[in-house]
């Protein structure tokens, strides 16, 4: 349970409110506490503890209540406690322990969550693989994280690809979990007759170990001692601000911190009463908190689905019922969008947090509107757990603000040329974070860590400002910042604009080089099917809500947008598809 600021040994989270200074800013360094919502203590810390003890701890007060539903089959907490005991004790055999990094490459399941604590329990790092990598991909991140052993599906859209990495990287053994075991007993009969074809062939052999062999234990754990305040629980790879995959190491503390500062930030949560729809993608940092390690804290049951699919994903919450539900900006409009969305009731739902993008104002009128729940924009990234600020469920949200910070986090807007210079109320500068959820450092980058953590806050590549109430607002990346004949241009300003209007369903700026401004921003936008919405029209549209300076000198429509993983709109296929356009237009015209 959270304790007295007083009491925390943690520097991250050390300070204490400065004395009264003026009727404006009583806390001139924590502008937020002035407005901070009835109920949440933001002068709080968080004893470190290691992360399984989260599970374990939800286990003993509703072992009986439901956990895991997976496509119909559901599993207890005290269910899952037991396989997590077995499953730990079989990594132990295979020699996980301290310093011991086991990979998860599967997309949500119960053996993603039964490995995720058992590999914790037994003292190993989790690093979090992404199912659809391919082998590049794979290759690199199993090198540079020195990746033992990983864990799978014996899909063949996932498993020959985690199979050739055997032979060329450290990896050197994989657990393989048999798709039909996983599900209801009829649909994985049917599942070995009709969908034969997709199950790949498993070698039997010393490198390869089958998952429910790891379970055949007693469950009884040889003794391991983790230090919660500094041992890597997860390496979590992200490209940063610099786009080269590197791991964020995310220690026990830091993502207990942080599951328990969002659960703070849901004061009404019925502990052990709550279904939360996991369909984000487990791998990726959001979901890995927001919905697995909050909701299981809660006492919540994670009703499991292995991707998105709109029509399933709206039949499942019709049927199933869940109250909270984490997402993404896409997969809102998605559910709004969909032809048949009216036929499947939404109205179980109370809460939802967004993150991973920007949340257009517009979409979350009409998502609340249209469910009677409560939409929050949250804010993070993988280096910070990732949740560092989000609007408050009771209380004032801003249009185009992330919010307040979390229980125990501060932030600061830092100057873009000197980020150890701090900046006053309203100045743009660079986002910084400081909390026991900021990451211990890059794995095998000290001197890369040195230049991303600063004084004990983490420089997070996002241009802000905070104004007098300590609500912060995300111009936009540092990355993708716009400079037009010497102007600052944020694509995130010139987004909402175009979000704005109705037949919009996607956008994307970047900036283009330009011979007389420098730069010139671009935008990529996905209309309504049918929508007859033109590039004229679309500038007529923006001509009173963007400058001259802001406006696309250039507008595409496309049917579909890139996204990643978790659903996000993804810019950096648009970057490069306009860098070899402009490189294929440069060597014709020097031809």
């Amino acid at each position: 349970m959270p304790e007295p600021l007083a009491q925390s040994a943690n520097p991250h989270t050390a300070d204490t409110r400065p004395a009264d200074t003026g009727p404006d800013h009583p806390w001139p360094d924590h502008p937020w506490l002035a407005h901070y919502p009835a109920g949440i203590a933001w002068d709080q810390s968080f004893a470190p503890m290691p992360l399984h003890m989260l599970f374990e701890e939800a286990a003993g007060r509703h072992a009986n209540r439901p956990c895991l539903d997976f496509l119909g089959r559901r599993y207890s907490y005290a269910e899952v406690l037991d396989l997590v005991n077995r499953a730990a004790r079989g990594f132990q055999d295979l020699g996980v322990g301290p310093g011991v990094r086991v990979g998860l490459c599967l997309p949500n399941c119960p053996t993603y969550v039964i490995s995720y604590f058992a590999v914790l329990k037994a003292g190993g790092t989790v690093v979090n693989y992404n199912p659809l990598y391919v082998e590049r991909e794979l290759e690199h991140q199993i090198t540079d994280s020195q990746t033992e052993i990983m864990v799978t599906l014996d899909l063949k859209q996932i498993y020959p690809r985690v199979a050739a990495m055997l032979d060329r990287t450290p990896l050197k053994r994989i657990v393989v979990c048999r798709m039909p075991t996983i599900l209801p007993a009829v649909k994985g009969a049917l599942f070995r007759v009709l969908k034969r074809s997709e199950i790949a062939e498993v070698p039997r052999d010393g490198r390869h170990i089958d998952f429910d062999g790891l379970l055949t234990n007693g469950g009884g754990l040889r003794p391991v001692r983790i230090d919660g305040l500094r041992d890597v629980a997860v390496l979590q790879y992200t490209g940063g601000t610099t786009g080269v995959p590197k791991g964020a190491m995310l220690t026990h503390h830091n993502l207990l911190s942080n599951a328990r500062q969002v659960l703070a930030w849901f004061p009404d949560v019925a502990l052990g009463q709550e279904r939360v729809l996991a369909v984000l993608p487990f791998f990726h940092v959001f979901a890995m908190t927001v919905v697995l390690n909050m909701g299981l804290a809660c006492g919540a049951e994670l009703v499991m689905l292995p991707r998105f699919d709109t029509e399933q994903v709206l039949k499942t919450i019709a049927r199933r019922k869940p109250t909270l539900v984490p997402g993404v900006p896409t997969m809102y409009k998605a559910l709004l969008g969909h032809p048949r969305a009216a036929r499947y009731p939404m109205t179980s739902i109370r809460y939802c947090i967004s993150g991973g993008a920007p949340l257009p104002t517009e979409l979350k009128r009409q998502f609340e509107t249209a469910t009677g729940c409560v939409l929050i924009e949250g804010y993070g990234l993988s280096e910070a757990s990732p949740v560092c600020a989000a609007n408050p469920l009771n209380g004032v949200n801003k249009e185009g603000s992330i919010g307040l910070p979390l229980p125990g986090i501060a932030i600061e807007i830092r100057d873009l040329e000197v980020p150890s210079r701090k900046l006053g109320i309203g100045a743009k500068g660079q986002v910084a974070v400081s909390g026991p959820n900021v990451m211990a450092g890059y794995w095998g980058r000290a001197e890369e860590s040195d230049r991303t953590v600063v004084d004990g806050f983490l420089l997070t590549g996002d241009v802000g400002t905070m104004d007098g109430d300590g609500y912060v607002f995300l111009l936009d990346r540092l990355k993708d910042l716009i400079i037009c004949s010497g102007y600052n241009v944020y694509p995130r300003v010139i987004e909402e604009a175009i979000y704005q209007h109705p037949d919009v369903v996607a956008v994307c700026v970047i900036g283009l080089p330009d011979d007389y401004r420098g730069q010139t921003p671009k935008a990529f936008v996905q209309a309504k099917p049918g929508s007859s919405l033109s590039v004229e029209a679309l500038r007529d549209f923006l001509r009173d809500k963007i400058s001259r300076i802001e406006m696309p000198t250039a507008i595409e429509f496309r049917e579909e947008l890139p996204k990643t993983a978790v659903g996000k709109l993804s810019k950096k296929e648009l970057v490069a598809e306009a860098q070899r356009a402009l490189a294929q237009d440069g060597a014709s015209k020097g031809g």
